[in-house]
């Protein structure tokens, strides 16, 4: 695929540009040869360009890029390189006054940005669909968000018009950012709660605000010193039937390319019969890729009552 290629898909993909996020450009999905290292994101009038490897061809990508902009409402174009381990975003062109509140639009939400820095922005894009679904079924419900980081899912379940919503992460971080989450969409915290806990240590006191009526399990694939999906993820699903209401629903998900949804369908058939497996909600159409049984896995489960 060649640079004039990728612009031209940009073009396609720009059309009916709004202030919400949208990827324009897909690489780590293995659909466009020579560029699985590339990922281009539109926020608002900023464009967002992540690169996970170091390239011959940057300086060229960056002169396409500039051209691209000048059809476009984007202003700022924002580069990270990923594979540089602390090095800071570049600003392309245009501007970002750091003391300005940058944010992401999901379906009328809200979600605070850190671009400027190499980590991770604090929005997991791929998971808008599984957003959506908690935003639906969330009215009236108990909920709780395992491994909230900065609390996407929560500001969904409280749109949503859930009753009260736990969100447990170790980092404090997340959970600050995830408190500004809910102010900058003008949501009330009353009735949420924010607990930085080790989960697979803190059991019995996320089970003291239980029985749960909906419960969001989106661990990381690994982290160090905190959860490993091959080993750890059996440890959430067996305590699942201590913590569910009768008719719980359950969202667990998966990002592993190595693991199948077998591997969590399997888990629950042992460890958690009462719950039945509903479907796999379908991936963002822009996060298309090659293998979609190595790409993400969102699960829904029903608890049956007895």
């Amino acid at each position: 695929m060649t640079l004039e290629d990728i612009q031209k898909h940009l073009e396609k993909s720009v059309q009916n540009h709004s202030n919400e996020f949208k990827r324009l450009f897909h690489g780590r999905g293995g659909l466009y040869e020579g560029w699985n290292h590339l990922t281009i994101d539109s926020i608002d009038t900023i464009l967002s360009v992540a690169l996970y490897r170091e390239v011959e061809g940057e300086a060229t990508l960056i002169t396409m890029l500039k051209e691209f902009i000048t059809t476009t409402p984007h202003e700022t174009i924002v580069l990270q390189r990923r594979y540089i381990k602390g090095q800071p975003s570049e600003i392309i062109v245009g501007a970002i006054d750091e003391n300005e509140t940058i944010y992401v639009v999901e379906n009328g939400m809200k979600i605070k940005l850190n671009l400027l820095s190499n980590r991770n922005s604090g929005y997991f894009p791929d998971m808008k669909n599984g957003r959506q679904f908690i935003r639906k079924n969330a009215k009236g419900k108990s909920v709780l968000n395992l491994f909230s980081y900065t609390c996407a899912f929560s500001i969904a379940a409280k749109m949503g018009g859930a009753l009260k919503v736990s969100n447990i992460d170790m980092s404090k971080g997340a959970l600050s950012t995830g408190r500004e989450n809910h102010h900058l969409n003008n949501l009330e915290t009353r009735g949420v709660s924010f607990s930085p806990y080790n989960i697979l240590k803190s059991f019995s006191r996320i089970k003291k605000k239980g029985p749960y009526d909906l419960i969001i399990l989106d661990p990381p694939t690994f982290q160090r010193g905190s959860f490993e999906a091959t080993k750890d993820y059996q440890k959430l699903i067996g305590k699942l039937p201590q913590i569910a209401s009768e008719d719980c629903l359950l969202l667990a998900c998966l990002n592993a390319p190595d693991l199948n949804e077998d591997f969590i369908k399997q888990l629950i058939k042992e460890l958690a019969p009462s719950f039945t497996f509903v479907r796999r909600l379908e991936n963002v159409e822009e996060f298309k890729s090659e293998d979609e049984s190595r790409s993400l896995k969102n699960l829904i489960f029903q608890r049956e009552k007895l």
